[in-house]
C-alpha cells in the first residue's frame, strides 16, 4: 500500500502567523492562521482535515462492510463534525459526530445501523482517532 503524505509550514508567531498545507499530488491545499483555527474565520484548519479523512474513510470502509455482506450500495454520504476545545489548557479534539445516509437496496435501517458500526469500528482512521473521547454515529437510510 502507498505511504500517504502531506507538507506544511508556518510563518510567525501563533497570534498573526500563517501557514499551508498541501498533500497527495497537491490538489488538496489551504491556508491555515490561529483565526482560521480558533475563531472560525475564513481559511482551513487541521480538524476540518480530520473530518474530511474520516468521512471519507467511514464512508469507504461502509461500503465495504455492505458489498462484503451481499448489499452493494448506490451511495452513501457521510458528513463529520470535530469539535475542538481547551482541556487543562491545551487544545483537544473532543467529540467527532459521523453523520451517514445511505441508499441501499435490500436491507432495513437496523440492518444499515449496524453496518454502519461495524465500518466505524473498522475504519482505519476510526481506529486512528481511539484517542478522542467521544465519537458518535447517526446513521440512516435514503428514502
Amino acid at each position: 500500500m502507498p505511504v500517504s503524505k502531506a507538507h506544511a509550514n508556518w510563518n510567525g508567531d501563533i497570534p498573526t502567523g500563517s501557514g499551508q498545507f498541501s498533500a497527495g499530488d497537491g490538489s488538496i491545499s489551504g491556508g491555515v492562521t490561529y483565526k482560521s483555527r480558533f475563531e472560525d474565520g475564513p481559511g482551513s484548519n487541521p480538524e476540518q482535515l480530520i473530518a474530511a479523512a474520516h468521512a471519507s474513510c467511514f464512508s469507504m470502509a461502509l461500503a465495504s462492510t455492505l458489498a462484503g455482506a451481499g448489499f452493494p450500495a448506490e451511495s452513501i454520504e457521510t458528513d463529520a463534525a470535530v469539535t475542538l476545545r481547551p482541556v487543562d489548557g491545551a487544545p483537544t479534539i473532543l467529540k467527532i459526530e459521523l453523520t451517514t445516509q445511505g441508499r441501499v437496496n435490500g436491507i432495513d435501517e437496523q440492518q444499515f445501523q449496524e453496518y454502519a458500526e461495524q465500518a466505524k469500528a473498522n475504519c482505519p482512521v476510526s481506529r486512528a482517532l481511539a484517542g478522542v473521547p467521544e465519537v458518535t454515529l447517526q446513521a440512516s437510510l435514503a428514502n
